[in-house]
């Protein structure tokens, strides 16, 4: 066995290189999602944004990279003091919700902060008592939820277009805040997130969808029909929040028709809603790696090796 071998300062300089190149990557991620909102030059089909809208956008992702650097904290503090928070994000179908929740976990541990998103109930869970599929998605010890979407489902959805009944509506409204009490006693932190858009930039939202072949399958005959009842979908809401807002889980609004803004505010007031701090870790020491005089790479079969397309 010998040692790692001494890196000259051209291997340095490489490596160097290399590490930027995959912290550039990382941040393409972001851009990615940019291009996905449309809102990227190329995407945009040349369209050129004036000096001050650069300038905003350059705020934007310093801001939004610096918001995710306090997340990594709070993630550390959560699974340091073993906190559970379960977070909740409802609002009309194209409010920006989704988009909220891949920048706010995006460079998060998936182990620790994880993303509920149930589908509708099933035969046997329509069955169940209301939250019993709900429960299985709470965090323990070191954990965040995050709820797209959530029991709230009841209130809006099944309300609006009949799929419960007028009785299991009342019960949902006697039950909902004793069950959050009950969430909270047992030492879960439950924060509820209401993203709210105009009749207007709804509409602009869904016409988007419908002419872009890459998000035609967020729009479900559901969403359709939910556009329609436009104004039963806000006296539900009205009802819903009036009902539900208690003082050991109460609402909060984000004024989401400007989407970059939506994501900030939401991700600055989660973090104030924790007093996290930061955790001091040992410093990471890489490992000298191993090396034996008889190691021997096999070579990859040539019919194993996918295609060099690009």
């Amino acid at each position: 066995m010998s040692n790692e071998p001494i890196y000259t300062a051209e291997d340095q300089a490489e490596l160097m290189q290399r590490m930027r190149a995959d912290l550039i990557d990382s941040y393409d991620e972001e851009l990615e999602m940019e291009i996905d909102d449309r809102a990227y030059d190329e995407a945009a089909g040349g369209h050129s944004f004036t000096t001050e809208q650069r300038v905003q956008r350059r705020a934007y992702f310093q801001e939004l990279f610096r918001l995710q650097g306090e997340l990594v904290k709070l993630q550390d503090w959560v699974v340091h003091t073993k906190h559970k928070a379960v977070i909740i994000f409802e609002g009309r179908d194209a409010a920006g919700k989704g988009g909220v929740i891949k920048r706010i976990t995006q460079r998060l541990n998936p182990r620790v902060c994880r993303v509920a998103a149930l589908p509708a109930p099933n035969d046997r869970e329509r069955t169940q008592w209301y939250f019993q599929r709900y429960i299985s998605h709470l965090p323990a010890g070191g954990e965040m939820v995050l709820f797209d979407r959530s029991w709230y489902n009841r209130a809006g959805v099944e309300r609006v277009m009949g799929f419960c009944s007028d009785e299991e509506y009342e019960e949902f409204f006697r039950s909902t805040p004793e069950f959050e009490k009950m969430l909270v006693r047992a030492g879960i932190q439950v924060i509820k997130y209401w993203f709210s858009i105009t009749d207007d930039e709804q509409h602009s939202r869904f016409l988007g969808r419908i002419h872009d072949p890459l998000k035609q399958w967020k729009l479900s005959p559901m969403d359709l029909e939910s556009r329609r009842r436009w104004e039963e979908y806000t006296k539900t809401k009205e009802v819903m929040m009036e009902r539900t807002h208690i003082a050991e889980a109460p609402w909060w609004v984000v004024q989401a028709v400007d989407k970059k803004k939506a994501r900030l505010n939401c991700m600055t007031h989660l973090l104030a809603q924790m007093p996290y701090h930061e955790i001091e870790h040992a410093p990471v020491i890489l490992p000298l790696r191993e090396r034996h005089e008889d190691y021997e790479r096999l070579p990859v079969p040539p019919q194993m090796v996918v295609p060099q397309v690009y």
